[in-house]
């Protein structure tokens, strides 16, 4: 079953297109590698998703409905959200508060918003810093967080854009594991990321984007072998992701 279609979308900034006519879809339960240049226009696309733009022209469809013109806060309701490049957790609040915020979009009572939290972080493995403040948790911490607050408002589907990124390779082996077991729960996942080597392990479908484009769509064994891939994003790269 289709979950997410993207169909023809572009977004305008003056003259400039950050997207132009890009359509795929996103089978429910799957996870969808979104990969490309710096500047492709992968996060401009993550905003037109998630409400924070508004397509200039296409259709988004989450679950059948036509998403064109709802509000961040509306789309997350309807089982939709995503985390952010750069984590910034709310620094003065404790973990498990700051995973209660997200509980709270589904709930009005502290105690099943709490409940749930401590779900989330047993999840993430970061129940037992629970009343650390937020804003003194190391990076791979605070990315953790952040997969808990977005676990936490009960989603039908994630997009996570670039959580390997600054991490070691200790910190990344857990977030790819945490995303392989949200996977078996049946959560679909759409994930940008330059990590190849993470991309191919984890995605069942990897979609390509360059200067705004789609450049290629395919399962992950594929797309690796296509030239214009290689050419435009993967060079020498390519020989390790396989």
């Amino acid at each position: 079953m289709v979950i997410l279609e993207i169909k023809k979308v572009s977004k305008f900034f003056g003259g400039l297109a950050a997207n132009s006519n890009i359509s795929f879809s996103v089978e429910e339960g799957s996870i969808v590698g979104l990969i490309g240049p710096n500047g492709a226009g992968k996060t401009t696309l993550f905003n037109c998703i998630t409400g924070y733009y508004a397509p200039s022209r296409g259709e988004i469809l989450f679950n059948g409905r036509r998403m064109n013109g709802l509000k961040p806060d509306k789309i997350c309701k309807l089982g939709m959200a995503r985390t952010w490049q750069v984590v910034r957790p709310l620094a003065k609040m404790s973990v498990l508060e700051n995973v209660m915020v997200g509980a709270l979009l589904r709930t009005s009572s502290l105690k099943a918003a709490r409940e749930l939290a401590m779900e989330q972080l047993r999840v993430v493995q970061m129940d037992i810093k629970a009343q650390v403040l937020a804003g003194g948790l190391p990076l791979g911490d605070r990315k953790r967080l952040e997969m808990a607050r977005v676990l936490a408002t009960q989603p039908r589907m994630v997009l996570l854009d670039e959580v390997l990124g600054g991490l070691n390779p200790t910190e990344a082996e857990k977030i790819i594991q945490l995303i392989l077991s949200i996977k078996q729960k049946g959560l679909t996942q759409m994930v940008i990321e330059h990590h190849m080597q993470a991309i191919m392990r984890i995605s069942d479908v990897v979609v390509v984007l360059n200067s705004g484009e789609k450049l290629a769509e395919g399962v992950p064994g594929e797309v690796v072998k296509n030239q214009h891939v290689i050419d435009a994003y993967l060079g020498g790269e390519v020989a390790d992701s396989r």
